[in-house]
């Protein structure tokens, strides 16, 4: 079992977690669950260093978790980066309804793309991968792809929901 998987991608600084965050925010008062990743092409690390799970992961641990009434968090060391897809059956495992990903420039095959003329005048994405492109700069959007003002999350996620969700705002549906 697997969930759509959306990557927004763009330049550095084009405005993709600010969009992001309005996107997830407008998906989950529709009642959708919404799973996200953030791609790092770098080592990171979530844990604060000197709390008790840093400390865990520090002295050998392969995986630490911390759980509490509210909150469950793994993390897992691996041997490998996981595929998008096998993100995607984590998310639906989860109970979600679609995977957002944040970067993935290399590996997403359906995007969005957030383009800003005070960052480039080009796309990254070519227009095979491309389902919308939010833009200042209309007149740079292939052929067939949608377009959508900076600040139009809600047209998105009609977008999204249309074509990945069955126009559903649940996932009982799926």
């Amino acid at each position: 079992m697997t969930v759509p998987v959306v990557s927004i991608v763009g330049k550095g600084d084009s405005g993709k977690t600010t969009f992001l965050e309005k996107l997830i925010r407008e998906l989950a008062v529709r009642g959708v669950r919404v799973a996200t990743v953030k791609h790092h092409v770098h080592d990171y690390d979530i844990d604060v260093p000197g709390k008790d799970s840093w400390r865990h992961a520090r002295a050998g641990a392969t995986a630490t978790m911390v759980s509490s009434p509210d909150k469950f968090a793994l993390v897992e060391k691996v041997e490998r980066e996981y595929t998008l897809l096998e993100l995607a059956h984590f998310a639906a495992e989860a109970g979600c309804d679609i995977l957002l990903t944040e970067g993935y420039k290399l590996e997403a095959t359906v995007r969005v793309e957030i383009a800003r003329r005070a960052r480039s005048e080009e796309l990254l994405s070519t227009a095979d991968e491309l389902i919308a492109v939010v833009t200042d700069m209309p007149e740079i959007v292939p052929d067939g792809v949608a377009a959508f003002a900076l600040d139009d999350a809600s047209g998105v996620a009609d977008l999204i929901q249309a074509r990945f969700l069955g126009g559903s705002a649940s996932s009982g549906e799926r």
